[in-house]
Order: C-alpha cells, then structure tokens, then sequence
C-alpha cells in the first residue's frame, strides 16, 4: 500500500515518542526526603523575599552565598556585597514582592536546588501615593552548605511584559 504524506510526517513523531520512552520510564517521582527539602527552599524563598521587602540585611546576609552572582531583569549584575549594599542605598527597593508561581528541583543528593518562578515586585509608593509593578521571571540555585545552610548563589531575573 503507498505511503501517504501524513504517514511520513507521522515516523519522525513516532520515533522521537520511542525513544523518550526510557525517559519516562526511569524518572525518580519526588520521595519524602525531597519532598521535605522542595518545602523547606519554598519557605526560605519566602523568607528572602519578605526579608527583601523589610530590610532584613542579617537575613540577607545569611541566605546569599559570598559567591553570589546577583543579575536583576535589567542585565546589572552584582555581588552579594553590591546587591545588600543597593538595598541599603535605596537603589533597589521593594514595597511588595508576590509569588505568582514557584517549582523548586532537587539535585545532587539534596545538596543543590534549582528554583524557577515568577514574581510581581510592587514599588514602594511614590508621595502622591502611586506604585508601579514589575512581573518577573527568575531562576534561583541554591546550595547547601555543611556550615551555613543553604545559601542563594545565583539569581537570575527577566522583566515580562505588563
């Protein structure tokens, strides 16, 4: 019988669909352990975030790693340092911070997590009272440290359309 021009569009499908197979047959579904770490990062995030908004430097301090890569929506680029430093300056201010969506990845035996999310950064009011918003989207890694915790060493946001 001929092959019809659906039938051939059609292999390619069926062939990437086989071989993605294994894939899915051998995902580890999140165990307790993970599951007990994928909150404790969401809690933390939270915590950075209200700590962002009220000025909390020792928060700060504790939840960046010294190695910090901190790139904001706009491409600036700072250092732990730089970026506690451009809160205190004002240069960075917050009058809100809501978390629109938040999926945290586990890795390295629990050792490393990825966090993407978005966010809605609500300036804090002008004097006549105004306020703009920022949606954005960012990437977080964060890592445990035997010392210290876990620790924020990259942050990486976009600006999304309004």
């Amino acid at each position: 019988m001929p092959q019809t021009v659906s039938d051939m569009n059609m292999r390619p499908l069926l062939l990437a669909l086989l071989l993605a197979l294994p894939l899915f047959a051998f995902a580890q579904a999140p165990n307790s352990k993970n599951m007990a770490v994928i909150k404790e990062i969401e809690a933390l995030e939270r915590q950075r975030f209200e700590a962002q908004v009220k000025k909390d430097y020792a928060f700060l301090e504790k939840a960046f790693g010294d190695d910090l890569v901190y790139t904001h929506g706009s491409g600036l680029q700072n250092t732990k340092a730089e970026y506690i430093q451009s809160i205190r300056d004002g240069k960075s201010q917050y009058g809100k911070i809501d978390i629109d969506a938040l999926n945290v990845r586990v890795y390295n035996d629990d050792k490393t997590a990825v966090v993407n999310g978005t966010i809605r950064i609500t300036s804090p009011a002008q004097p006549d009272g105004s306020t703009s918003v920022a949606r954005i989207k960012y990437v977080v890694v964060q890592i445990k440290d035997k010392k210290k915790g876990w620790q924020v060493v990259l942050w990486q946001a976009q600006k999304q359309a309004s």
